[in-house]
């Protein structure tokens, strides 16, 4: 009999799959994840309507379109993906995995994958929705749009592996990620963008690690991001990374923490 030989993609293929049935039976984890991104940017719309965005070269749709992405990537990926990461060290799961022929880094990866996916087709289908309902014109620039949306994906899985590195328990897990999601609505260009705050402000929130992601997705619609600044952006999104994954490979805790 000849042994059965695996691939890093097949193995973290099964594992997605049985994380994606785990995540089925967390009520509270898809409520978070699927309704709510779907229900914040009403508000942001309520706010952009009453913001005087004409003079900054924005509509009401190409503020509304970004933040909606960014709520995905904050709620359905990053504070999804903290809680996930948690629990499963704390049932001993992760810890079962590295005995495994599974290395660690697909042990995070299959992990991530139904959460990453999940928020993946949400962004998409909220970006059909806000084009429909707000009257967006095609994109200028479609590939700023997509290579924001990667990052971003990328990014707030690495970044929630690296919240939950700090993170003791599964309730302490509904907390830890509320800093950085609160941050980042505020001061990322989702409710407001950019151009309207200060220019101090603004140069401080440039440096916040959504602000890339949003920057991106909007200048992908507006088309008037220039070269430099899309550089900057993506250098700035893909630095956020780099740190998130060497403080995962640092810090990372595989068993409980007691």
């Amino acid at each position: 009999m000849s042994a059965t030989t695996t691939t890093p993609v097949s193995r973290m293929t099964s594992l997605a799959r049985a994380e994606l049935t785990l995540l089925g039976r967390s009520k509270g984890t898809l409520v978070a994840a699927l309704f709510v991104p779907l229900v914040l940017p009403l508000s942001v719309r309520s706010a952009a309507e009453e913001m005087d965005l004409a003079e900054a070269g924005l509509t009401p749709g190409t503020v509304v379109l970004p933040a909606a992405v960014g709520f995905s990537l904050l709620f359905a990926v990053y504070s999804a993906l903290v809680g996930i990461f948690v629990v499963r060290r704390e049932e001993l799961v992760l810890k079962r995995l590295r005995t495994g022929e599974l290395r660690d880094a697909e042990i995070l990866g299959g992990s991530a994958l139904p959460a990453v996916l999940t928020g993946l087709a949400q962004c998409l289908l909220l970006t059909v929705g806000c084009s429909v309902l707000l009257d967006l014109p095609a994109p200028s620039a479609p590939h700023l749009a997509v290579l924001g949306l990667l990052l971003g994906l990328v990014m707030c899985a690495a970044l929630a592996a690296v919240t939950a590195s700090h993170t003791r328990t599964g309730e302490s897990a509904q907390v830890t990620p509320m800093p950085l999601m609160f941050v980042s609505m505020l001061g990322s260009g989702m409710f407001v963008p950019l151009e309207l705050l200060p220019d101090r402000l603004a140069s401080f929130c440039e440096l916040l690690p959504l602000t890339p992601v949003v920057t991106l997705v909007r200048g992908g619609w507006t088309g008037d991001l220039s070269a430099a600044e899309a550089l900057g952006a993506v250098a700035a999104a893909v630095a956020w990374t780099v740190l998130a994954v060497f403080a995962v490979r640092r810090w990372f805790r595989w068993e409980p923490r007691r």
